[in-house]
């Protein structure tokens, strides 16, 4: 008996490390798992869609009026059908999207919607990481459930050395795949 492989729903904003997050879908795919990829606008900006789908084999979400033809709007739809939501690498401004209940983007909206465990990986400058706002926010998601994996000490892109590296993308890969094999979805 085949069984269908756990969808990932992989959430990329707009931080230099995105481009890290190519491996990470491309590494999920290899392991049997069907990605589907979410883009921010600010994701766009340092890498296209186009190299995420490729690489999941799925149309890239980007926008809350895609429609791939079903009656319920993609995110919604994703949203019912994922074992896991992957936000990778999660920026200071999705922290406080998600930690407040926005929804302005699809990542947001699937956020919202879905029932799936929550990874979140960050990548961000560590003056911003460590502020104040930004550690109320994620330690308000982790108390709804969120999981945070990361960030690391290293030499940042913005020339700083301190946390705020994006996690390593292989054990990002292997947490996932913890967490979908214990959501049985």
């Amino acid at each position: 008996m085949n069984q269908e492989p756990p969808v990932i729903i992989v959430g990329i904003t707009g931080s230099i490390a995105a481009y890290k997050a190519a491996d990470l879908v491309s590494k999920l795919v290899k392991r049997g798992c069907e990605v589907h990829v979410t883009m921010t606008h600010g994701a766009q900006q340092f890498i296209t869609p186009l190299t995420f789908q490729t690489l999941s084999r799925n149309p890239v979400i980007s926008s809350v009026f895609e429609n791939p033809g079903q009656w319920k709007p993609a995110h919604i739809a994703l949203a019912d059908r994922a074992a896991l939501l992957l936000i990778v690498p999660a920026t200071a401004n999705i922290l406080a999207e998600l930690a407040h209940g926005f929804a302005s983007n699809p990542l947001t909206e699937i956020a919202l919607a879905t029932l799936a465990p929550l990874l979140i990986a960050p990548a961000m400058n560590g003056k911003m990481w460590l502020h104040a706002a930004t550690q109320h926010n994620a330690a308000l998601l982790r108390s709804r459930g969120a999981e945070f994996i990361g960030p690391e000490e290293g030499m940042l892109a913005c020339g700083y050395e301190g946390i705020g590296r994006l996690w390593k993308i292989d054990e990002i890969v292997e947490r996932a795949m913890e967490l979908v094999a214990g959501s049985k979805r």
